[in-house]
């Protein structure tokens, strides 16, 4: 899933968005219960739709099947915009389409479609889904450098948390009695997309994205999905295939990517930016990665080795100092980075 970092301002953001002080009232008022029950459905769907892809990608074209996941996602979201909005729910202006294609061509082709890449391979090359969860994670600490080369100076226990979680990374990968953790080119993989999103995630706060996360939402998902289509059709994806091939739990596994990870846990998410503070929604960058792990063990039997655990720790480790010691630097002004959303 893909929507723009929150705010960087108290009252609008950088592109005309309504931060979070237009909605201190909304947070006051919403029940601590319905803010968990939001907290677990993202924790728990963003945490599965790797597994989600795992599955999908069994018998399915891994770049066509992200680009049907994502246009069928942004067909059903402006659907539903344009039905309780009215008719000029999705207008914009030429500048705001082009960054929602920009950003959109960034997170969702070059930071999920290389996630799927990744995942499919054949054994021994492919990443284990929780692995890639893992490996994705390190995408707040992509945004701190992201941040600091573009002069912003994160402080120095950020930093720190930046360093510990590049620890973890090459905990996974370092060879350990002949072989790594995780395959060294799958990860190489993983961690380019990771990069994408973060620039993806970086640029969406600076440059002028339509002022509803929704609207923007469905033209990020447009653009990376006909980025994604096209990419699919060069590398010969389609040639001889066949839908009738494709499993049914495959099949199953793409219709729950498109509802539960691109509909239903966004709406979750942006419903927390207004309703919680943001060092608790950015809770989950450390527990999606510990919920892929376990559901790839359970469900479809992914080693868990030791040195998984620990570089997986590490890097956990890392994201949460990161997260929680990124404060606003004035009152309502959110700097956490955004960790990518699947």
């Amino acid at each position: 899933m893909s929507s723009p970092p929150p705010s960087a301002s108290p009252s609008t953001g950088s592109a005309g968005r309504p931060g979070p002080s237009a909605a201190v009232g909304d947070r006051a008022a919403a029940a601590p219960a319905l803010i968990w029950t939001a907290l677990l459905v993202v924790y728990v769907l963003w945490g599965s739709t790797y597994l989600g892809i795992r599955i999908a990608v069994e018998s399915m074209p891994p770049l066509a099947s992200a680009a049907a996941r994502f246009a069928a996602a942004g067909v059903v979201l402006a659907v539903v915009l344009r039905l309780r909005r009215g008719r000029g729910a999705l207008r914009v202006d030429r500048r705001q389409l082009a960054s929602a294609a920009v950003v959109g061509v960034l997170l969702l082709a070059g930071g999920n479609g290389l996630v799927v890449l990744a995942e499919s391979g054949p054994p021994g090359v492919a990443v284990p889904s929780g692995i890639a969860a893992l490996l994705v994670a390190t995408v707040p600490l992509l945004v701190v450098l992201l941040r600091s080369a573009t002069g912003d100076r994160p402080r120095l226990w950020t930093l720190a948390g930046v360093s510990l979680g590049f620890v973890g990374l090459v905990l996974l990968v370092l060879p350990s009695g002949g072989t790594g953790a995780v395959p060294l080119v799958g990860a190489l993989t993983v961690v380019v997309g990771a990069a994408s999103w973060s620039i993806g995630s970086f640029l969406s706060g600076r440059i002028r994205m339509p002022a509803d996360p929704f609207v923007a939402t469905g033209y990020e998902m447009f653009a990376g999905a006909a980025v994604l289509a096209v990419l699919a059709v060069g590398r010969g994806e389609l040639r001889g295939f066949d839908p009738g091939a494709v499993t049914t739990r495959s099949w199953l596994a793409l219709g729950y990517l498109m509802v539960a990870g691109s509909l239903v846990a966004f709406t979750a998410y942006v419903w927390l930016l207004h309703h919680a503070p943001i060092s608790l929604v950015a809770t989950y960058a450390y527990v999606n990665p510990a919920v892929a792990v376990a559901l790839g063990a359970l469900l479809v039997a992914e080693p868990i080795t030791a040195q998984v655990l620990l570089g997986g720790a590490v890097i956990v480790a890392g994201v949460a100092l990161v997260v929680s010691t990124e404060r606003p630097r004035r009152p309502a002004e959110p700097t956490t980075p955004e960790p990518a959303r699947r």
